[in-house]
């Protein structure tokens, strides 16, 4: 499936970061490989938040650089395999996103499924697994922290949220991080919006850090805050601001199953 101009289907900054942090990218590029040319779809689709996270890529690697984090960042565009979903979910290689048909994505036999799944999502999921294990072996507890972005408005209905911290049981991180963010005064801060994270499955984050008990959460930047190199500044000053204090917490270095209610 990948040629020798494609890019790899994963990149991982600072594989050799001391930290607990990791910071994972699911939705960093929007790259299709050669040999599925642009899925039929025209090149103005292909620049929209349905091919990937608008923002996002670039403010993980500012966030890496400011605390020295190991950040993994996927290679491909969600358009051709998602790896923030589960593989039997239905949109993990969608047909039809955000009311754009995928004419590339149409009666794919199980073959080619399976080789979107082994030469894309499976690098990129294994590399968080193995930054996880690198962490968890060096004798800390990892704090995983997912990095994406979001559209304005959705089907016409307005999002007024500069930024949403998303997450399920573990408060251990989101609720501090949601305060700071507040505490801040200038935004508007989602708690489990535009989507939530209650009872998710198949992601990446319910894949390496909700079932071994490690401390998450998942952020939703606007994608309008973040498109340019001054947006991505302020939102990695923001942002890092927040958790500057926060990651140096005792709980954090704990390990702890929080049960379903």
């Amino acid at each position: 499936m990948l040629g020798p101009g494609d890019p790899p289907p994963v990149t991982v900054l600072h594989p050799d970061a001391r930290g607990a942090l990791l910071l994972v990218c699911d939705h960093a590029s929007r790259a299709i490989p050669q040999s599925l040319g642009n899925l039929g779809l025209p090149e103005e689709q292909l620049g929209r938040h349905i091919a990937y996270d608008i923002g996002a890529a670039a403010l993980t690697r500012r966030l890496a650089e400011r605390f020295s984090a190991t950040a993994v960042l996927s290679g491909y565009s969600r358009l051709v395999i998602d790896p923030n979903r589960d593989l039997e979910d239905p949109t993990a290689i969608p047909v039809i996103s955000d009311g754009v048909v995928i004419p590339g994505n149409r009666a794919l036999d199980a073959a080619a499924q399976a080789q979107r799944v082994e030469t894309l999502f499976r690098p990129y999921q294994d590399a968080v697994a193995r930054e996880v294990a690198r962490i968890r072996a060096g004798g800390q507890v990892p704090i995983l922290l997912s990095v994406h972005s979001f559209t304005p408005e959705m089907r016409g209905v307005p999002r007024p949220w500069h930024i949403g911290v998303l997450w399920d049981r573990d408060p251990r991180l989101p609720i501090p991080l949601l305060n700071a963010l507040r505490g801040d005064g200038r935004w508007r801060v989602g708690d489990n919006e535009p989507y939530s994270g209650r009872d998710t499955t198949g992601g990446t984050v319910e894949t390496h850090a909700t079932p071994a008990g490690y401390p998450n959460a998942l952020l939703e930047v606007r994608q309008d805050l973040i498109d340019d190199d001054a947006g991505v500044a302020l939102w990695a000053q923001v942002l890092g601001d927040a958790l500057e204090r926060l990651l140096t917490a005792p709980d954090l270095a704990t390990i702890h199953h929080y049960p379903r209610v």
